[in-house]
């Protein structure tokens, strides 16, 4: 696989989660800046401070801690983790 084709499927991956986590009420960008890895801005828009960037590498979801969140298979698990790290304390 070439640095380009594995790209395209990091970002497609970020937009699968992107779209569970809108359902969850969740804001998600897909950003892809030149000569970085392309990343999943995630906020939460109760509260701007609660974000995270989700990176999509060897076929797995990360923290921008290198934290691995959960396989890219596994969208909805990996949606509920983050949805949880983004809570606010009344739970939204």
């Amino acid at each position: 696989m070439h640095a380009g084709e594995q790209t395209a499927e990091e970002i497609a991956d970020l937009e699968r989660l992107g779209t569970e986590l809108a359902s969850s009420g969740l804001q998600a960008d897909v950003r892809a800046v030149p000569g970085r890895l392309p990343y999943l801005d995630v906020r939460n828009p109760r509260a701007s401070v609660l974000a995270e960037k989700v990176y999509a590498q060897a076929g797995a979801f990360w923290f921008s801690w290198a934290e691995k969140i959960a396989g890219c298979d596994e969208v909805t698990t990996a949606a509920g983790i983050l949805a949880r790290v983004l809570r606010t304390v009344d739970g939204e």
